[in-house]
């Protein structure tokens, strides 16, 4: 017998969050970055400075869209990316 493989389809994608590019104002973009991933000030420091960096991974695409909104309101620039379909196995 064959092996069957079998695709959830799910009515929502999981998205990540990309921050591109900090700006110029660090510090407010730390502090959204701090607010969005519950991390200490230091390591959201890090994350946010590490630019292009995963804010966020595997989020609804309505959060993925208000984390963009609130980390380009600070002048940083951020896109919200859809996760890849898994792919299948071959044999």
């Amino acid at each position: 017998m064959p092996d069957k493989y079998v695709l959830l389809v799910c009515d929502e994608v999981p998205h990540d969050v990309v921050l591109t590019d900090i700006g110029v104002r660090v510090l407010e973009v730390v502090q959204v970055v701090r607010r969005l991933t519950d991390l200490s000030l230091w390591r959201s420091k890090v994350l946010a400075t590490q630019s292009p960096s995963l804010i966020l991974v595997g989020v609804p695409q309505e959060d993925a869209e208000a984390a963009v909104t609130a980390l380009r309101e600070v002048g940083a620039q951020a896109e919200a990316r859809a996760q890849p379909e898994p792919g299948f196995a071959s044999h």
